[in-house]
């Protein structure tokens, strides 16, 4: 059987490294303390391209994606490319979770409330 190969493709691979070194200051706190499995021992990567889409987060153990929206997610047009997204990656089985970037220096223990609570959903 052919499987196609839909994770860290090769021909993404600039756009992912571009996008890590260009984090936004929201990326960068969040992945401070995710790196290393400092959650629950939970590996997350950054960055990480499924199919022809990057997403910020991915937990592979979990099928979760976390994604953070700067003011630009809030345009229609925006909203509307989201929404078809996160159903494409829902098709596959995949979890998303989307915040906003405030909410990673407001509120990250109620992001990580929400990770918790995937990871129960999976595991029940």
């Amino acid at each position: 059987m052919n499987k196609k190969r839909i994770h860290t493709k090769k021909s993404l691979e600039y756009y992912r490294r571009k996008l890590r070194s260009n984090s936004t200051p929201a990326e960068k706190y969040l992945w401070s303390h995710l790196k290393s499995k400092q959650l629950d021992g939970l590996r997350f990567q950054r960055q990480h391209s499924i199919r022809n889409y990057i997403v910020d987060f991915y937990c592979a153990s979990i099928g979760l994606i976390i994604e953070l929206d700067g003011e630009i997610h809030n345009h229609p047009e925006a909203r509307d490319q989201d929404e078809r997204r996160d159903q494409d990656l829902e098709e596959l089985g995949f979890t998303i979770l989307r915040f906003e970037n405030k909410m990673v220096f407001e509120n990250l223990e109620h992001i990580f409330e929400w990770i918790r609570d995937v990871v129960r959903e999976k595991s029940s």
